[in-house]
């Protein structure tokens, strides 16, 4: 084993005058540990583990907040004890004399495809990238500021980069794809953490799941996978939630009624409703009421439903989306979210954002052919941004550095070749299009005392926030139970932390949620 010291001067952005670096590597002469490949001249993840440490202070609500930074990787292994992945994170951890009693957070992204940089540098990280409001941000350079509204005031913080994103990679006679579907990417990830659990002391800690997007389907079915190594949680936290996918499967209507009250949202957002009502809040209430109620019901009928019927609720969506009946009626009432983003503002050449319907771009022939997530406005603002910043930060101010392709968004590999199946409790045999709200049920029955909190972005079309509300409510919970989940909405996207303002509401729920799942002794 290799340990090294060295000093690094702090940048004009750094919150520490100077920060202290400590390496800790098992392999000399290459970066951070790095296997290289012999035959083939490639660097693989390291084998043994690796950590960097780094000492800072962040001011947070008038306090002073001391923190290593310690950016590694863990190595887990297979059921026969082999070494089977490297998986990189990220913690922030508070400098505490009780750290071992100090709440313990577990964050991820999605994807499947994405690195945990979004969560890190976008949101509750102790440094963050400020980016336009709702307009792309400009190319390099980029800001970094300390972070007021990160939420290491109240828990010490761990990004976990799913095997293939980030640097996190496949060792030994295993493969990147071998982690790639449900319930292995879960596996992974209850290895890492009860790795990191044990070998940081923490497993009398309060613990939470924080995850977003397609993380949230992952925080579901790890907090069930976790209590089966006896490591009951105390929150889980969902953003941005997708839970279960058989309301997207083919022939199935529910994906237009969940998507109904974002479509609205935009509608009224870009000033395309007729006697708009000033109060976005009360009209999407009555969206919700139409979506479950005549919608629902006049889509059940298909091609049974009568040309009356069909032109009323053609009017009726008219007056929600914003589109013309005549088009409404061309769709047989059924509004794919690709070409809502398209018609919506047609005449004025425009496409709105999928991610963050605010957003909006330039219209052309190749929209019509374009990949959703990559050449989606909303993303396009913040993605350089975030990417460069962390980049930058991870190789300056955490000192750390890797031969390997660092993987931010890998989805057009990864996504492809996912397997869906999933086991799910009390389900005979697997789910070939997975539903983890089952495990995140079967995890609260369990552990009565498991607190959720799910949050959710207005205008967010990717993972609209009435499916979310329709998968939470059908969970089929007792009274007692129903009460631990507490939903809260944001005048935001699917990356709800982009919006400054957004991101204060954000943390201030989140606090709320901290002190009701671990309150303070």
């Amino acid at each position: 084993m290799r340990v090294t010291i060295s000093r690094v001067i702090a940048t004009g952005l750094a919150i520490a005058a100077c920060v202290a670096t400590v390496s800790v590597a098992a392999t000399a002469g290459t970066t951070n540990g790095d296997n290289v490949d012999g035959a083939a001249g490639r660097a693989t993840a390291p084998l043994a583990e690796v950590r960097d440490v780094t000492t800072h202070s962040l001011e947070i609500g008038g306090h002073t907040v001391r923190y290593h930074a310690t950016a590694g990787t863990l190595t887990i292994r297979d059921a026969s004890g082999l070494p089977s992945a490297s998986m990189f994170y990220i913690a922030y951890t508070a400098d505490t004399s009780h750290a071992e009693r100090r709440p313990l957070t577990f964050l991820f992204n999605g994807g499947p495809g994405s690195a945990s940089l979004w969560l890190n540098i976008g949101g509750f990280g102790p440094m963050r990238a400020p980016t336009a409001e709702i307009a792309a941000t400009g190319p390099a350079p980029y800001r970094l500021v300390p972070n007021a509204y990160s939420l290491l005031d109240r828990t010490d913080l761990v990004f976990l980069d799913a095997v293939g994103t980030g640097y996190s990679r496949a060792l030994g006679k295993s493969t990147d794809k071998d982690f790639w579907g449900v319930d292995s990417d879960v596996d992974a990830f209850a290895r890492a953490i009860v790795r990191y659990v044990t070998e940081n002391r923490r497993w009398n800690s309060p613990k939470f799941l924080y995850g977003e997007s397609y993380g949230t389907m992952r925080a579901a079915a790890l907090v069930l996978k976790l209590a089966d190594e006896d490591m009951d949680f105390n929150g889980v936290i969902l953003q941005s939630s997708i839970l279960n996918f058989a309301d997207l499967a083919p022939g199935i209507d529910r994906e237009y009624v969940d998507t109904l009250p974002s479509f609205a949202a935009a509608a009224w957002y870009h000033d395309r409703i007729a006697d708009k009502p000033a109060d976005l809040s009360t009209f999407l209430k009555e969206v919700r009421n139409y979506a479950r109620g005549p919608y629902a019901e006049a889509l059940a009928l298909g091609d049974t439903i009568s040309p009356e019927q069909k032109q009323a609720v053609a009017r009726q969506l008219a007056r929600y989306t914003g589109l013309s009946e005549d088009y409404l009626m061309r769709v047989n009432l059924r509004i794919d979210m690709e070409a809502f983003r398209k018609e919506l503002l047609r005449d004025q050449h425009l496409v709105i954002g999928r991610f963050d319907s605010r957003y909006t771009g330039p219209a052309s022939d190749m929209t019509e052919h374009s990949n959703p997530a990559r050449d989606d406005p909303a993303t396009a603002g913040v993605s350089s941004a975030y990417v460069a910043t962390f980049r930058d930060y991870l190789a300056g101010e955490l000192g750390y550095r890797s031969e390997l392709d660092y993987r931010a968004l890998y989805n057009m590999v990864i996504e492809p070749a996912w397997n869906w199946t999933h086991r799910a409790p009390g389900i005979t045999g697997p789910l070939s299009t997975p539903d983890t709200a089952l495990d995140l049920a079967s995890a609260m029955r369990a552990n009565p005392h498991l607190k959720v909190l799910s949050m959710n972005g207005l205008y967010d079309m990717s993972t609209p926030f009435f499916g979310t509300e329709y998968d939470l409510s059908h969970m089929f919970l007792p009274a007692n139970l129903r009460k631990n989940i507490t939903l809260s909405y944001y005048a935001s996207g699917h990356m709800t932390y982009a919006d400054v303002r957004a991101l204060q509401a954000m943390k201030k729920d989140l606090t709320r949620f901290y002190d009701l799942a671990a309150p303070r002794h």
